[in-house]
């Protein structure tokens, strides 16, 4: 396919499109004239993933060609999935980077619901430090919720990547395994996470407006609406002598 299918394929601008090509992020097509080339389906796909790591993700420019370099050059599932979920640093600079952040005290406690939950994970992968800075900012509000609190909620989480794995399971190539793992791992975050507050309104109608319905009823139909007769007026309304 030519630039401009390309282009109208993957909802990039034609501009975009050639400074990811100078940038290295996006493959060079196969050369057929001076200043013409064709595209691929590869290229469509890796575009693609490019755009989403970079809009929806919010990653930089630099920062998605590391991964994208490190995700060509893996042949383990296991590895793309850690590299595009920050779960594992696309390279030793990153490495060195993520062991030099400041790691918040609720992070052993992080560990502790791990641990709990018999999962196998890296003491020093990002989503340790993010839960663990959960926890200390629940406990600075006194909210009573702690990490043993939230393992039943790490059982459905635990249930939930099962599925996810299967979305996985089963991709040829390092590329499309990486493009499978973003749409796990990335946009299929905030659809969990709108289902979730879905779920939450149709809980909360049901259990406040049935107790609200029930107080009506214990009071009588009337109680609360009936007005006070005044002084010198009969309940009809007329004025007594």
């Amino acid at each position: 396919m030519k630039i401009s299918e390309l282009s109208r394929r993957s909802g990039v601008p034609i501009p975009t499109i050639k400074y990811y090509l100078r940038d290295g992020l996006l493959p060079q097509g196969h050369a057929t004239a001076a200043n013409q080339a064709v595209y691929d389906e590869d290229h469509l796909r890796r575009l693609r993933l490019i755009r989403t790591l970079i809009s929806v993700r919010q990653l930089s420019v630099s920062a998605t060609k590391e991964i994208l370099s490190a995700v060509t050059h893996e042949g383990d599932p296991h590895q793309i999935l850690g590299i595009v979920i920050n779960a594992r640093p696309a390279d030793l600079k990153a490495k060195e980077k993520q062991s030099q952040q400041a790691v918040p005290p609720g992070a052993a406690d992080a560990l502790r619901l791990a641990a709990e939950m018999g999962w196998d994970v890296d003491e020093d992968t990002s989503a340790i430090g993010e839960l663990g800075g959960v926890l200390d900012a629940l406990a600075d509000l006194g909210a009573g919720i702690e990490w043993r609190t939230l393992l039943p909620y790490a059982e459905l989480v635990d249930r939930m990547s099962k599925l996810d794995l299967d979305q996985l399971n089963g991709r040829s190539g390092p590329l499309e395994q990486a493009e499978r793992a973003v749409v796990v791992s990335v946009l299929l975050e905030p659809a969990l996470l709108a289902m979730r507050r879905l779920a939450q309104e149709d809980k909360s109608g049901r259990l406040f407006r049935a107790a609200a319905a029930g107080q009506e009823e214990h009071a009588g139909p009337e109680q609360g609406d009936r007005k006070k007769t005044a002084p010198g007026e009969k309940k009809d309304g007329a004025v007594s002598d």
